[in-house]
C-alpha cells in the first residue's frame, strides 16, 4: 500500500466521526488518518460510508488510494455544487478554454494584418488600418439547457458576437477572469 505506514493506538477519521471502535484491520484506517476527520466527513455527507467501504472492498489493494483521492475530490465538488459536482467544473473550464482560443484568433489575425499592413507601407500603420474589420473563426455550438447556460455562461467576449460577425475595435471585447 502507497503511502501506508502502522498507525498508533488512536482511531481513523472514519472511526472518530462513526463512534466506533477502529479495528486493526479497518478499511477506512489506511486511507482516512486519524488528522483526516473533515476530508471522511465529506465523504461519508455524499457516499455514506457504507457505500465507500463496499466500493473500498471491490477495488484492487493498490487502486484504493487513487479511489479515496477521487472520492475525497467528487464529494468536495458536490459540497460546493450539489448539481453538476466536479462535471460543472470541468464545463466551465472547457468553455473557458474554447473562448480564449476563440479570442487568441482574433488576436493573431489582427496582428498579422497591422504586420503585412506595416511591411507593405514600410512606416508606422495609420489608425484607419487598425479599426479594419476581422473576420471571426467559426464558434462552436454550445448545449442549449437554460439552467447550464444561467449557470455557466455569466458574461463573455464570444457572446457579444455571433459566429459571422466582425470586430472593429478590441474594447468591444472585455477583458474577463
Amino acid at each position: 500500500m502507497k503511502g501506508y505506514e502502522p498507525r498508533s493506538s488512536s482511531s481513523c477519521a472514519a472511526c472518530k466521526l462513526l463512534k466506533r471502535r477502529c479495528i486493526p484491520n479497518c478499511i477506512f484506517a489506511p486511507y482516512f488518518r486519524s488528522d483526516e476527520c473533515k476530508k471522511f466527513a465529506k465523504v461519508h455527507k455524499v457516499f455514506g460510508a457504507s457505500n465507500v467501504s463496499k466500493i473500498l472492498i471491490e477495488v484492487p489493494e493498490e487502486q484504493r488510494e487513487d479511489t479515496v483521492n477521487s472520492l475525497a475530490y467528487e464529494a468536495e465538488a458536490r459540497l460546493r455544487d450539489p448539481v453538476y459536482g466536479c462535471i460543472g467544473a470541468i464545463a466551465l473550464l472547457q468553455r473557458k478554454m474554447v473562448e480564449l482560443q476563440h479570442d487568441l484568433a482574433i488576436a493573431k489575425d489582427r496582428l498579422a494584418r497591422c504586420h503585412a499592413t506595416a511591411c507593405a507601407a514600410a512606416t508606422i500603420p495609420s489608425p484607419d488600418i487598425l479599426h479594419a474589420h476581422v473576420s471571426l473563426p467559426p464558434f462552436p455550438d454550445f448545449s442549449t439547457s437554460s439552467d447550464f447556460n444561467d449557470i455557466f455562461c455569466h458574461s463573455s467576449s464570444s457572446q457579444l458576437l455571433s459566429r459571422h460577425e466582425t470586430v472593429d475595435d478590441f474594447n468591444q471585447i472585455p477583458y474577463i477572469f
